[in-house]
């Protein structure tokens, strides 16, 4: 009889990793449209208030079954909240944008994160600015000049906030790498989700109302809470089975994926300007990577 778990077993690691990032895509895709179906009866604020109850209930919950919950420590708190406050920030700015503009345009003014981690890198992770990523900071904001289209698209508060949303993300990125030198994954997802949790109750309720899901959008909190975790987790062991430079093309799916969603089920026109800026920006973040990975196999071959 056939066995799946044989299967499991002689899979090529690339394939694993592929499935994988197909996970991380689906769970991305479902984020966006479950965010912009929320944003019709809930602001910004309290999607991030009810999401984050969903994601301290998810870590406390597996954290508890791996038996990890004993690595969550105080000891760099206030790294956490650095991150955690760049994080609230681009997440809600993402959700707005994802309410008011075309797909399309967050998905590809988000993949330019890395190219603010290139520049931020230098002054918060003392890594150089090299060539490479000269290159592809210049590479990158060509794209992004292609995507914004000033001028021919309206600079409306949307589209800024899907430019800014990168800045959080990125902000976000290096607190991470930074954290993720001392800190466990549990401890991680722990003050991101609690952090975030009592940010989204001061801003949801700073004006003395506070709408609770129905029964229709519920089961969409859950999913964004639950699609968020899963996204990350999917990279993260993507990233167990196949280098960067593997997992990087696969992650760029979204696009097509989101484009197509987009002109099938929300009338949304495809623009050939942010679909060519999209591509540059990956592209730039591409020969990044693979700058990178060069200069890392050649210092490995000199040693």
């Amino acid at each position: 009889m056939f066995d799946s778990k044989w299967l499991i077993v002689v899979m090529p690691d690339t394939i694993k990793a592929g499935l994988w990032m197909l996970g991380a895509v689906a769970s991305f895709t479902a984020m966006a449209i479950a965010g912009r179906e929320m944003a019709v009866e809930l602001d910004t604020f309290e999607i991030m208030m009810f999401r984050s109850i969903v994601g301290v209930l998810v870590v406390l919950a597996i954290g508890g079954y791996a038996g990890t919950l004993g690595t969550i420590s105080k000891q760099r708190i206030g790294l956490h909240a650095i991150r955690n406050v760049c994080h609230f920030f681009g997440q809600n700015l993402w959700f707005f944008a994802v309410a008011v503009i075309p797909f399309a345009q967050v998905f590809a003014f988000e993949f330019s994160t890395p190219i603010w981690v290139a520049i931020l890198a230098p002054f918060f992770l003392g890594e150089k600015l090299t060539k490479a990523r000269l290159i592809t900071v210049l590479l990158g904001f060509s794209g992004i000049l292609f995507v914004a289209q000033p001028g021919v698209i309206e600079i409306s508060p949307g589209v800024i906030a899907a430019a800014l949303c990168a800045i959080g993300f990125a902000g976000t990125f290096i607190a991470t790498k930074l954290l993720s030198e001392t800190e466990s994954t549990t401890c991680i997802m722990f003050w991101l989700a609690s952090m975030q949790l009592v940010l989204g109750i001061i801003f949801s309720s700073h004006d003395g109302d506070v709408t609770l899901p129905t029964m229709v959008t519920l089961p969409l909190v859950i999913l964004v809470g639950c699609a968020g975790l899963l996204a990350h987790y999917c990279i993260i062991t993507a990233l167990k089975y196949a280098p960067v430079m593997f997992i990087a093309p696969i992650d760029f799916l979204r696009l097509p994926v989101i484009v197509f969603i987009g002109a099938s089920f929300y009338n949304e026109s495809i623009n050939i300007g942010v679909i060519l800026g999209a591509i540059i920006v990956f592209g730039a973040n591409f020969y990044n990577i693979w700058s990178e990975n060069k200069a890392k196999t050649a210092m490995q071959a000199n040693n």
